[in-house]
């Protein structure tokens, strides 16, 4: 048996409330992770980039906020598909003041 059969096992027999407290807890495990986008230290400096590529978001954020479409961007970056630029600006609007210090410290250097 596979973790997620076990897990649906388990979910079977739980109260709504044990569901509950287990939704918080996963909520809070999750909640600095974010579906396609990854930091890893020793990658582009350990920004947070697009998975599959070298592709920083703030860099994603910058051409935006420059005029480019999304479109635009698609076609500079063949290996982006629209589902890493929607994953990209739900992490832009959670990491604001991040976002935002990657793209001055970028225009400084």
């Amino acid at each position: 048996m596979t973790r997620i059969e076990e897990a649906e096992h388990l979910l079977d027999a739980m109260t709504p409330g044990e569901k509950a407290q287990l939704l918080q807890r996963l909520a809070r495990d999750l909640g600095s992770s974010f579906p396609g986008i990854d930091s890893v230290p020793g990658v582009c400096g350990g920004e947070a980039c697009i998975s599959r590529t070298r592709i920083p978001v703030w860099l994603l954020e910058q051409a935006r906020r420059q005029g480019a479409t999304e479109a635009d961007l698609l076609r500079s970056y063949p290996t982006l598909r629209a589902e890493d630029l929607s994953n990209a600006w739900a992490y832009v609007r959670a990491h604001r003041a991040e976002i935002d210090g990657a793209i001055q410290a970028n225009e400084a250097a």
